[in-house]
């Protein structure tokens, strides 16, 4: 069961929360968190908040109204406390019929729905490319077209979840998370100059593998060409996707390949799902 909080509100089944003319259902204006559920509780909220607001202001949007925000969330999770997702959805509110933007109130929307945490993933390499480039590279945004249909041809081939190459050949992200690698006795994931998502999975298990004494880091620039996938299909490397919700999901196959669960990939996982239990607002 969805539950949804809208423009200070709960939502009843059937009944409207947005506009027809909101530019985040026009143009894709807006921005978006989504957190992991625990026990009632939104996991990392104030780091996904700190990233929401960064998000935002990358958009040239107002300053967000975090108490709104939070009041929204609260309302939410009183409403479902089973819940295992949390959506925290902001845009530049009603606009025009076209990328202009008019002065005026924000839309706030926040849903809770159930959730599954797969322990394993399959991965295909995308077709098209991220654009490190592109003004709202790294930021969560609401338009999330390309994402659709990538991953739509992902699932296509027999996989749930697609990864992409960016403009100038370097390993990127996947649509909806980050990715690593287990390589050469490290785990390492791409440097956000790829153009990626600054993801709150991918920074905690930077810093918690860290703290555990796992070697896991961020590659330099250039460090990570988008053919050392070539490796994980022939089974000389491992592969990990982190998300919310995700988690740290080992990849289990990739275009067809059918790989191993390596140990630092077994490891980074048992030990982020720990922490997680433990660090509710790390």
């Amino acid at each position: 069961m969805t539950v949804i909080w809208a423009e200070g509100r709960m939502v009843a089944p059937g009944d409207p929360a947005l506009s027809a003319v909101d530019h985040g259902i026009t143009v894709g204006d807006g921005v978006f968190e989504t957190c992991a559920v625990l026990d009632g509780q939104a996991f990392a909220l104030t780091r996904h908040l700190a990233r929401l607001e960064r998000s935002a202001a990358g958009m040239g949007m107002a300053a967000l109204d975090l108490r709104t925000v939070r009041d929204g969330v609260d309302a939410v999770l009183a409403a479902a406390p089973d819940a295992g997702r949390l959506r925290i959805t902001v845009t530049d509110g009603i606009g025009p019929l076209g990328s202009g933007r008019t002065d005026g109130p924000q839309t706030v929307v926040v849903a809770a729905t159930p959730a599954v945490v797969v322990p394993t993933g399959r991965a295909a390499r995308s077709p098209w490319t991220r654009n490190e480039n592109s003004p709202v590279a790294g930021l969560k945004t609401t338009s999330y077209a390309e994402n659709v249909v990538s991953l739509a041809d992902a699932v296509a081939k027999g996989a749930d979840e697609s990864v992409f190459a960016n403009t100038r050949g370097d390993l990127c992200e996947g649509t909806g998370s980050n990715v690593f690698l287990e390589l050469d006795g490290e785990l390492v994931t791409p440097p956000l100059s790829v153009g990626c998502l600054a993801g709150i999975t991918r920074e905690l298990l930077l810093e918690w593998g860290a703290e555990a004494g796992l070697p896991v880091r961020e590659a330099k620039d250039g460090e990570l060409p988008f053919s050392v996938l070539d490796r994980v299909s022939a089974g000389e490397a491992g592969m990990l996707l982190t998300g919310s919700v995700r988690n740290v999901q080992p990849t289990v196959w990739l275009d067809g390949a059918d790989l191993e669960v390596g140990e630092l990939s077994a490891a980074a996982r048992d030990l982020f799902e720990r922490n997680m239990r433990e660090r509710i607002d790390p």
